[in-house]
């Protein structure tokens, strides 16, 4: 929004999922191929849009106290074990076909735009990954997508799940740094008004493509800034 004075940022945490990288080819295209290799033929996006379904779902009966903690690895396992069985593919996945299919989510493409974004973004602040992605998986992800951020800061770390208080402040409080201090950067809404709840800054960056051909969230008037890329955001910012 106008106005707005970066001056007291000093750090930018970056939601992955959809705003850093893209999920939905990453795994719509490894699931096709896992899927061919067992004598299926699916469409790769409907399942990976289907399989994403499931994912605010499964966090938020963590959050909400309904099952113990656990990381998403283990919340995309049980996830994809239901659709499985929706589909009627449970019987042609064995025990690595499934193994396999929960581990494309930690190899998958950057946006065009996010490794530049973020070089530029990091000469003048603290960048981190703040998701809702396991300590593994981020590690994974951002080496095989050469990310360049000064660290990860998983949700694992806090053992609860975005959009849930816990989650932004322990990241902050790890980095020695008041709320009021930090800048979310999201694609998702839901993202967003959590950390702006949490007393963080928000800048959202649309992510036109991040569900493929299904419609993703738009700007609302509600963050401190609103950027079409990270190059962008990094000019908006002055790096």
């Amino acid at each position: 929004m106008p106005g707005f004075d970066a001056s007291g940022i000093r750090v930018v945490l970056f939601d992955i999922f959809g705003t850093t990288v893209d999920w939905y080819t990453g795994v719509a295209e490894q699931a096709a191929e896992i899927a061919r290799e067992a004598g299926v033929s699916i469409d790769g996006g409907a399942f990976a849009a289907t399989w994403r379904e499931r994912y605010l779902p499964s966090m938020r009966r963590v959050t909400s106290g309904e099952r113990e903690w656990a990381y998403l690895d283990t919340l995309h396992r049980e996830s994809l074990d239901d659709l499985l069985e929706t589909l009627g593919y449970a019987d042609a996945f064995d025990e690595t076909a499934r193994r396999r299919l929960v581990h494309a989510w930690h190899r998958l493409p950057a946006w065009a735009d996010s490794v530049d974004g973020l070089h530029r973004l990091r000469r003048r602040f603290t960048t981190a990954a703040l998701s809702n992605g396991g300590f593994a998986l981020l590690t994974e992800l951002a080496k095989a997508a050469s990310l360049p951020l000064d660290c990860i800061l998983s949700a694992e770390l806090a053992h609860s799940y975005k959009p849930a208080a816990p989650a932004y402040l322990t990241a902050v409080g790890l980095l020695d740094v008041p709320p009021s201090e930090a800048l979310m950067v999201a694609c998702h809404r839901w993202d967003l008004d959590g950390a702006r709840a949490a007393g963080l800054h928000t800048a959202f960056v649309e992510r036109p493509r991040e569900k493929g051909p299904d419609a993703s969230d738009k700007a609302d008037g509600t963050d401190d800034l609103t950027a079409a890329t990270f190059t962008e955001l990094a000019d908006i910012l002055g790096c």
